[in-house]
């Protein structure tokens, strides 16, 4: 039987911190919604702060890595750009085409996960 190779080892224990990730995201999300602020801004903020905790478990469970000041600034340069992606998405699925938003906000955190998955494996944690 052939050997999965090492990236799609990586890439399943991502999707598990990065579903935990997005269940932060997606509840601080619903919060700050239901609080009434806007849908870019509540994308924003709730995406930050899943981003510490998807570092933090990323870097231990998907990468075998130790959390360093080092590669936590690489992280959120990467993550920073699956932010326009995810708000992008988001404001586009909610406002442009009048999904629902909860409904977008998911679409807005699986395509940012694609885009943040190929950064950390090719830009952030490369010596793993």
């Amino acid at each position: 039987m052939r050997r999965a190779p090492a990236w799609a080892a990586k890439l399943r224990r991502y999707a598990v911190t990065g579903g935990l990730a997005a269940v932060v995201d997606l509840g601080a999300f619903a919060v700050l919604a239901a609080w009434g602020a806007a849908v870019p801004i509540a994308a924003v903020l709730s995406f930050l702060i899943a981003n510490v905790a998807n570092y933090l478990l990323s870097a231990r469970f998907a990468f075998a890595s130790r959390p360093s000041w080092r590669t936590y600034p690489l992280f959120l340069a990467a993550a920073g750009i699956g932010l326009c992606v995810n708000v992008a998405v988001t404001t586009i699925a909610a406002s442009g085409m009048g999904v629902p938003l909860i409904a977008a906000k998911i679409a807005g955190i699986g395509v940012a996960f694609a885009v943040n998955f190929t950064l950390a494996y090719v830009v952030v944690f490369t010596r793993q």
